[in-house]
């Protein structure tokens, strides 16, 4: 077993995993800047920042079932390609028309290799690997969102944008080569049945309540990566706030590490149970946020909750969508990643400007509870469902 998960094929799709996040990763805290050096307004600097993460959320359903209907390869090989295309885009735009092309091709490209490679992946795993074993790619897509920022913010400071934008074309073209020596092209297993020959599913209706759960737990993380320096500028906290998500990093990767052994074992309640409890220590030690000790702690257990939970939720999904249908669990997966990705800043937007600044983390505490309501009519609905049969 333990030469199956660390075989050649599986390390080099994690390579593979760490480079495409890090192209992705690379140009998102810089792309809204670069609009506005070529004459961007804000409202369409703040369009051009989100927009590859709509486009991503509109096309990953289709990803899933060319997923699970073609070569895993040749989708994450065109993925990689549209990447690569769109970060050379952003080194050769002159104006703000040529960003949003880019980012559009961007957007497209980072759904086929999300949802693409993690179906690959899963499917050169055991079945009693896959906790384990996605947990390792995650750890893999952790590094790069908080290695990458951090390039880009350099060599943009030094050599300036599209020097940056290079870097992230450098790693789109590392994804494209790496995949070139996988020798398992991740081939569907057996062609679609007569009945669903042509026809177009957009979910996995199984993993919606485990999208539900991801997107509620993505909420409070993606309003805290979007807020957290104002919020700390409007309560006057003296914090190093530039730590936050570093540490929330560090953490993260020395849990996935650990407990990879435990994703394998432990039921996805227990992991819930804990999650929801972490988040929510977290998102009260932001509330009464003073010191840098505070803010170390919340990054920890902000780690522990939403950190954790992503790598529980996309094996759960795979494993309760099976192996015909792993593509389209993944973007299931996704779709409510991306919708807690989208919620969290419009939600903080909101809570921000209309709301004293003091109930911005309480407000945001309601999600815990709804975690809990999701997994227990989850569970009440199966059972229903059993006494039926």
């Amino acid at each position: 077993m333990k030469q199956k998960v660390y075989s050649k094929d599986i390390i080099l799709i994690l390579a593979a995993s760490f480079c495409y996040m890090s192209s992705t990763m690379l140009v998102t805290p810089l792309i809204t800047g670069f609009a506005g050096s070529l004459g961007a307004s804000a409202a369409l600097m703040g369009m051009i920042g989100g927009l590859m993460n709509l486009c991503s959320l509109v096309c990953r359903p289709f990803a899933g079932n060319l997923a699970d209907r073609l070569s895993k390869y040749k989708v994450s090989f065109v993925g990689a390609g549209l990447i690569l295309i769109g970060c050379a885009g952003y080194v050769l735009a002159g104006n703000e028309a040529m960003v949003i092309a880019a980012r559009l091709i961007n957007g497209v490209g980072f759904a086929c290799c999300s949802v693409c490679m993690s179906t690959w992946m899963s499917n050169l795993l055991p079945r009693e690997k896959i906790g384990s074993g996605m947990g390792l790619y995650g750890t893999m897509n952790a590094l790069g969102m908080a290695i990458a920022p951090a390039i880009g913010v350099s060599v943009y400071q030094s050599l300036g944008y599209r020097a940056a934008f290079l870097i992230a074309a450098a790693f789109g073209v590392l994804t494209v080569l790496i995949i070139q020596f996988v020798g398992d092209k991740g081939e569907p297993a057996a062609a679609p049945a007569a009945s669903s020959r042509g026809r177009l599913q957009l979910i996995e209706p199984k993993v919606i309540p485990v999208a539900l759960v991801i997107m509620l737990f993505a909420i409070p993380y993606c309003a805290t990566q979007s807020f957290l320096v104002s919020y700390v500028e409007a309560r006057g906290v003296n914090v190093s706030v530039s730590l936050f998500f570093p540490l929330y990093a560090a953490v993260l990767l020395v849990l996935r590490l650990s407990l990879r052994q435990w994703f394998d074992r432990l039921p996805f309640g227990v992991f819930l149970c804990a999650g929801a409890a972490s988040a929510a220590v977290s998102i009260l030690l932001l509330a009464g946020l003073r010191t840098n000790l505070h803010m170390v702690l919340a990054a920890a257990f902000m780690a522990g909750g939403y950190g954790i939970m992503c790598s529980v939720c996309q094996s759960s999904a795979i494993l309760l969508a099976g192996p015909g249908k792993r593509g389209l669990a993944n973007s299931t997966y996704y779709v409510g990643l991306d919708l807690g990705m989208t919620l969290g800043p419009i939600l903080g937007g909101e809570l921000f400007a209309q709301a004293d600044t003091r109930l911005f983390y309480p407000a945001l505490l309601v999600t815990v509870p709804l975690v809990l309501a999701v997994y227990a009519a989850t569970l009440l609905y199966a059972r229903r469902a059993c006494r039926r049969m």
